[in-house]
């Protein structure tokens, strides 16, 4: 499995540097389109298997699908001249979705209940509406570079915490009966690598790329970002146990699934566009 893991990560870490360094904003908003939608499609279906609720999908398909449509009309258009309008348009489709969710209840004769609305609705919020922030991002002014402050304190994060998980010999606390595999080692590891890599990266960024980061503000902020990460990938795995699944899906070889991965990013990318917009 661990070797599983490693060969996926060389293979696909260059593939999504490749859309995110040489992809323009069209390129990148198609991109977690679809990473919106298998996404969602794995969160519907970790229900459906643990059987503890069956969620209306094709709602949460067409918002996703909406959202992704209204991204690209965004970029095309002089109509959403600030991103503050898209992040408006996506809570109106997720108070739209409200009432469509609860006409469904009503229209079903009690075939779908309201435990099955509110997994659709959370899902929505989840998955497509918090994953946009990603774009958002990156068509920011230098948002090829602040995009990877949020995959740093993520996946970093991620990394440091698996290696140290691996590596240390120090007894293990565990953390949480929702991830019994998660240490506090792991989690204190997971922040400070993060810190470091996000440091390094801006050292670069200040070099070669003659910006002008603050790295005590990094410092700050990659320590907020993977602390928001690991509640992510919690969020996540509470999920998983209550539908008592292991993975969201086999889609990637010794990760899981998309959601597997992504999961911390979702958490970290609405706050990364707070706190990232002004850094220059």
């Amino acid at each position: 499995m661990d070797i599983k893991r490693v060969l996926t990560s060389i293979l696909g870490l260059p593939l999504i540097a490749v859309i995110l360094v040489f992809g323009n904003s069209t390129v990148v908003d198609i991109f977690f389109a679809i990473v919106a939608l298998i996404a969602i499609r794995e969160y519907f279906g970790a229900f459906e298997k643990g059987r503890r609720a069956k969620p209306i999908k094709w709602i949460g398909y067409l918002v996703a699908i909406s959202i992704s449509v209204l991204r690209l009309f965004h970029m095309q258009s002089t109509l959403l001249e600030v991103d503050a309008d898209m992040i408006n348009m996506m809570f109106a489709l997720v108070i739209f979705s409200i009432f469509v969710v609860f006409f469904h209840i009503l229209n079903s004769g009690m075939k779908t209940n309201i435990v099955d609305g509110a997994v659709t609705l959370f899902g929505i919020i989840y998955v497509p509406v918090l994953i946009m922030f990603l774009p958002i991002i990156y068509s920011q002014d230098g948002g090829k570079i602040l995009i990877w402050y949020v995959i740093i304190c993520g996946w970093g994060t991620d990394i440091f915490a698996y290696l140290a998980g691996k590596l240390l010999n120090t007894k293990k606390h565990k953390f949480s009966k929702i991830s019994p595999n998660k240490s506090i080692e792991g989690c204190i590891s997971g922040a400070i690598g993060a810190m470091i890599l996000a440091l390094i990266y801006t050292i670069v960024c200040n070099t070669y790329f003659f910006t002008n980061i603050s790295y005590i503000y990094i410092i700050l902020i990659s320590l907020l970002l993977s602390i928001i990460g690991q509640v992510g990938d919690f969020a996540a795995s509470s999920i998983k146990r209550y539908n008592e699944i292991k993975d969201y899906s086999n889609l990637i070889p010794g990760h899981g699934g998309i959601l597997d991965r992504i999961d911390s990013l979702l958490f970290i990318a609405p706050v990364a566009y707070v706190l990232l917009m002004n850094i220059w």
